[in-house]
């Protein structure tokens, strides 16, 4: 069966970036860690907080011990390469427009494929899927879109103003605007329920697991501006790629792997095996927040109330593969609309990114919103399938076989009002900085930014910035 959807244009050409992304230089003479006689940092975490931290910490020749628990550096933004498939751990997009990311990274070797700007949403089974374009972009594509039953004419008209409205609003004004809940700030802003439920509400949930919408609006404005400005897209290599292209700058000998902290103080860090590592200049915490809050108690202090069943970011991650050709060509994300089923969204990887898996194999993402603990990989994998059989037809998914399930239990931090976005202070106690995607905004550039912070104000409390 093919799926029968508007004609939609080539996929957008590979966005151009400034090639002059920012470089390091690595001592090529630095002493191993158990070597070191000089003073040094320690840093707990190498997700991309933990990386951006070290990186900066590397650009202004302070020496560092980074432990890691696990065997591999990157945290939540990780790929693992499953018989010549790149199987990206839970549905990620990278935002292009993001300014942090931009300015540290060199987009040009991660060589970026872009989605098409937009989405083709499923009402129900039978019915066509419904094709809805950046209005920025590609107006007459939009033009369209105009009648379709996902939303109202005003609702169309007014994603439009609202991207352009996002695209010109300072960030400053954003982070320090009246906070709400995104699913009040849409309804304020006018958008009718019926592309709230039938797009926004997919749409977003993809993006903070959230479906309830109690995500800030500060946050929904952020995101929304960074998608105005840029493209949705993947490295080749996988989202992985981005937190390689940082570890590459590290020192190696500054990293040390399947090394699990168990307690932090001013004087350094005491490991589970009871090896105690140094950290005279100060210790930066770029864990999750959970084991941010074991190891650092004074975190754990509730600032707000947390709403036990809706601050849950949870998702799960089903891959397949097919011989047959995809159902949708193009490089567009897929969403649900119809309010029923348990997918949320889904894309063919290879139609983004044909490095994603073998020569002649298509690569199927779906993803669920939530931890869906009371049902095992293959109760799961099966009732995804039989409800994507109304999207596509049984012939077609009877064809697909299950690859792998991905459930990450803590996908993000709670970001529910009140929040800010804009970065807390690293400094946590003396010679202790934190940071991490729940000391900023949920994003990779929040990550960063709160990374490179914590290396900075370590820096100048020690007298070495």
């Amino acid at each position: 069966m093919h799926v029968h959807v508007p004609h939609l244009l080539p996929a957008p050409p590979k966005p151009h970036y400034n090639a002059a992304a920012l470089r390091f230089t690595v001592a090529a003479s630095a002493a191993a860690p158990a070597a070191r006689k000089e003073k040094q940092a320690v840093i707990v975490g190498g997700g991309l907080a933990g990386l951006a931290a070290a990186t900066h910490l590397t650009a202004l020749s302070v020496p560092f011990t980074l432990v890691e628990a696990s065997d591999r550096l990157g945290g939540r933004v990780a790929t693992d390469v499953v018989d010549g498939y790149r199987l990206d751990r839970g549905f990620q997009i990278f935002l292009t427009a993001y300014p942090e990311c931009r300015r540290v990274l060199d987009y040009p070797a991660l060589r970026l494929r872009p989605f098409y700007p937009g989405a083709l949403v499923f009402l129900g089974a039978g019915e066509p899927f419904h094709l809805l374009s950046d209005p920025l972009r590609l107006p007459l594509r939009s033009l369209s879109a105009l009648l379709s039953p996902v939303g109202t004419l005003p609702d169309k008209l007014l994603v439009g103003l609202a991207r352009l409205r996002a695209a010109a609003t300072p960030d400053d004004a954003i982070l320090s605007a009246l906070e709400t809940t995104t699913a009040a700030h849409l309804s304020r802003l006018g958008f009718s329920p019926s592309i709230v439920e039938r797009f926004l509400r997919p749409f977003l949930a993809g993006i903070f697991f959230d479906p309830a919408l109690d995500t800030s609006s500060r946050l929904f404005e952020l995101v929304f501006k960074r998608l105005a400005l840029g493209d949705n897209a993947l490295p080749e290599d996988g989202i992985a790629a981005i937190a390689s292209q940082l570890e590459a700058r590290l020192p190696a000998e500054s990293l040390r792997l399947n090394t699990r902290a168990a307690a932090i103080d001013r004087s350094g860090v005491t490991l589970d095996t009871g090896e105690t590592i140094s950290g005279e200049l100060g210790v930066i915490v770029a864990v999750e927040q959970p084991e941010a809050e074991k190891l650092l108690p004074q975190l754990s202090t509730p600032q707000k109330p947390k709403k036990s069943n809706n601050s849950e970011r949870s998702t799960v991650c089903l891959y397949f593969t097919t011989n047959r050709a995809a159902p949708v060509q193009d490089p567009i994300l897929l969403l649900n609309g119809s309010g029923k089923g348990i997918v949320n969204n889904m894309f063919f990887a290879t139609n983004v990114a044909p490095s994603y898996a073998p020569p002649g194999k298509v690569l199927v993402s779906v993803s669920l919103v939530g931890s869906f603990a009371g049902r095992d990989d293959a109760e799961l994998a099966g009732e995804v399938v039989r409800e994507l059989a109304g999207w596509f037809g049984a012939d077609e998914v009877a064809a697909w076989r299950h690859l792998r399930t991905y459930r990450i239990g803590f996908a993000q931090p709670d970001q529910t009002p009140p929040t800010n976005p804009a970065g807390r202070d690293p400094r946590v106690g003396d010679g202790v900085y934190v940071c991490g995607d729940h000391w900023c905004s949920a994003t990779f550039d929040g990550a960063m930014v709160s990374g490179r912070r914590a290396a900075e104000a370590l820096a100048k409390d020690a007298g070495l910035s």
